[in-house]
């Protein structure tokens, strides 16, 4: 290594700080779920696994902290559910009381809209759990000869192994063993598996990502696996090995058929409060525009009343839509396209046929389509979102533009997470 950067080197790893044990205040929970201290600089520690007004002790590494002890514990803390809490990196807010945690949730929503000068009555949360989360990737990772698998440790790149998970609907309940087994069948994968586990009314639907190209034996191992574990389908990477029983979900009238890995969302009974939400928002609608349309939940309930025209940039996603449509009777028409509405978004002029639109964008939110929409004249705009901040940014560009938001509801269908869902109708 040349001396130059064997000196870059040594001064990046002296310039860290090492951490120190302080004691703390914490004076609100943040929107990721960590409590917030405030040192005496007037610097933000974030404290993870706390609650606002709490005194702990916690060592401290820059604005990030590690908790240690509880010294005064919140009167509003709860026990939490599951034993590996605060281990295990999948949920944030497990020890926050019941009415607490709902505020707490609603109260994100309320401060993105808030930072954006929008005004409204928020809905109370609408809980939509459900029978849990139906979708679920579980990684494995090898440790020698054989494989670690489970769930990512808190903040860490570690495999946390367990047999439970409290989240999960019931029909995953095997997850764990069905990743051990796939990767038991692949003895020459690479360090890293994971295991894209989907439930469906047909059985499990797994999807094994990082095997890279796959030979024969591999194939056939898959396959036997699939009959041994009684899986309705596996793929490898998206690219389907054997299908024993077409994976099926119910979405109103129709039967659909996912591509492997399909972005869903996350439970049931999440997908039936969201589409219920927009059918009541675009009940009088009878040309509308379903932009970021995804497999179709929301265009093959809409359909059943009125003519839809669906958007969106996954072609297996507009595929998948297209099969469950040919073979639902007494929908109204339904025209798909493949387009990506981020760097195409549809025109004023094409929007100017639609009673409504719906727009379910990912994260990033849809700041382009947004300004579309704001210069058209679309009666009514319904945003579903599964961020509030990029919500409340592309919101902030519609009432600009002269709409009026007349209704936010946050949905939580990411139990104990720092996620929350909003729906939203815009009117002008």
């Amino acid at each position: 290594m040349p001396p130059s950067r064997r000196h870059r080197s040594s001064k990046k790893a002296s310039s860290k700080k090492p951490a120190v044990v302080r004691t703390l205040t914490v004076s609100e929970l943040g929107h990721r779920g960590d409590g917030i201290a405030i040192d005496d600089d007037g610097n933000r520690i974030f404290v993870p696994f706390t609650l606002a007004g709490e005194t702990v002790t916690a060592r401290v590494a820059g604005n990030r902290a590690e908790l240690m002890e509880i010294i005064e514990p919140a009167p509003n803390r709860a026990a939490p559910p599951c034993p590996h809490f605060g281990v295990c990196g999948g949920c944030a807010v497990q020890h926050l009381g019941d009415d607490d945690y709902r505020n707490w949730k609603r109260g994100i929503v309320e401060t993105a809209l808030d930072r954006q000068g929008l005004t409204v009555a928020v809905d109370p949360m609408v809980d939509a759990h459900g029978n849990g989360r139906r979708r679920v990737t579980l990684h494995a990772v090898r440790a020698g000869a054989e494989f670690r698998v489970g769930f990512m440790r808190a903040r860490s790149h570690e495999i946390l192994g367990f047999g439970e998970c409290l989240i999960l609907d019931p029909a995953l309940a095997p997850a764990r063993a069905i990743t051990a087994e796939l990767a038991d069948a692949l003895p020459e994968a690479g360090k890293r598996l994971d295991a894209h586990l989907i439930a469906t009314e047909t059985g499990l639907d797994a999807d094994v990502r990082g095997i890279g190209e796959l030979d024969y034996a591999a194939h056939v191992a898959l396959a036997d696996a699939a009959v041994a574990l009684d899986l309705a389908r596996i793929a490898a990477d998206g690219e389907i090995i054997a299908e024993r029983r077409k994976p099926i979900l119910t979405m109103g009238a129709a039967k659909l058929t996912p591509a492997p890995s399909s972005f869903l969302q996350a439970t049931t009974a999440g997908e039936e409060v969201l589409a219920g939400l927009v059918g009541e928002h675009t009940r009088d609608a009878r040309q509308i525009a379903d932009l970021y349309c995804g497999v179709g939940p929301f265009t093959l309930r809409l359909a059943e009343r009125a003519a839809v025209q669906a958007f969106d940039n996954d072609a297996s996603a507009i595929s998948a839509l297209d099969q469950a449509v040919r073979y639902t009777q007494n929908l109204k028409p339904i025209a798909m396209n493949v387009r990506d509405l981020n760097d195409d978004p549809l025109l004023v002029s094409e929007l100017t046929p639609f009673d409504a639109v719906v727009i379910d964008p990912p994260r990033a939110g849809a700041q382009a389509q947004a300004r579309e929409l704001a210069a058209s004249n679309v009666p009514v705009v319904v945003s579903v979102s599964c961020d509030p901040a990029s919500f409340a940014r592309d919101a902030a560009i519609l009432t600009a533009g002269g709409y009026s938001l007349e209704r936010v509801t946050p949905v939580d269908q990411f139990k104990y997470a720092a996620h929350v869902e909003v729906v939203a109708r815009f009117a002008r």
